[in-house]
C-alpha cells in the first residue's frame, strides 16, 4: 500500500482561483452588486445573444455574490472534487468541471430565453453539480460507493439541493440540472474503472 496520499492538485487550482478572483473583485467594489458584476463578466442572455459576449459563459464560473454564495461552493467543491479528481485523474476532473460549467450555463441561457425572463447569473455550482454528477456515475460503477461516500447519500445530497433551489429564490436550478447531467454523461465517456490488485482499498 502506498504511503503517500494522492494529491488533488486541480481541484486546490479551482479553488484558489475562485478565491483569488472573489476578493480581487471585492477590492474594486460590491460583489453582491449585480451591475459590478456584469461589468467584470457575470452572465446576462442578451449580452450573449444579442452582443456575443460568449465568454461569459466561461468567466461568470468563477465570480460569486458574496462571500456566503463563495463559500458554500468552495466547501462543496473541495469534498467533493477531491474524491473525484483522486479517482479519476485531473485532467479528466478539469475537463468535466469546465464543460459542466458550460453545460450549466448552456440550459440556464436556453431556460431564459424560453421563459423570456433574464437575471444576472455566476457561480460555480453548475461545474460544481457536474462533479456531483460525475461521482454518482463513479459510485454506481463502483457498488454503491467511492471511498467514504456512497451512491445513496450523493442522491440525497442532489435531491435536498435541488430542493433548496426550488423552494429558495435566486437559485439558477437549470445551471445546476445542466451541469449535473454534463457531468453524468461526460464521467460515462472518460472513467474507466481501476484495477487495485495491490489493496482493496482507496487511500485519501
Amino acid at each position: 500500500m502506498n504511503s503517500k496520499k494522492m494529491k488533488a492538485p486541480c481541484t486546490i487550482l479551482l479553488l484558489a482561483a475562485n478565491v483569488a478572483v472573489f476578493f480581487l473583485l471585492s477590492f474594486q467594489g460590491a460583489t453582491e452588486d449585480g451591475l459590478f458584476m456584469l461589468e467584470h463578466g457575470a452572465m446576462y442572455v442578451p449580452f450573449i445573444t444579442e452582443q456575443g459576449e460568449y465568454y461569459r459563459m466561461f468567466t461568470s464560473m468563477f465570480l460569486h455574490f458574496g462571500f456566503e454564495h463563495l463559500f458554500n461552493n468552495m466547501i462543496t467543491l473541495v469534498l467533493i472534487g477531491w474524491n473525484l479528481e483522486v479517482e479519476i485523474g485531473s485532467i479528466r476532473f478539469l475537463v468535466i468541471y469546465i464543460l459542466s460549467g458550460l453545460g450549466g450555463n448552456i440550459l440556464s441561457s436556453w431556460w431564459d430565453i424560453r421563459l423570456a425572463d433574464y437575471a444576472i447569473a455566476a457561480g460555480a455550482s453548475g461545474a460544481i453539480f457536474g462533479i456531483i454528477g460525475a461521482l454518482l456515475y463513479v459510485a454506481i460503477r463502483n457498488r454503491g460507493r467511492i471511498g467514504d461516500i456512497s451512491g445513496r447519500g450523493i442522491v440525497f445530497m442532489i435531491f435536498i439541493t435541488l430542493y433548496y433551489g426550488y423552494s429558495s429564490g435566486g437559485v439558477d436550478n437549470m445551471a445546476h440540472i445542466g451541469g449535473l447531467t454534463t457531468g453524468f454523461l461526460l464521467c460515462i465517456l472518460l472513467y474507466w474503472k481501476r484495477k487495485r490488485e495491490d489493496s482493496p482499498f482507496i487511500q485519501y
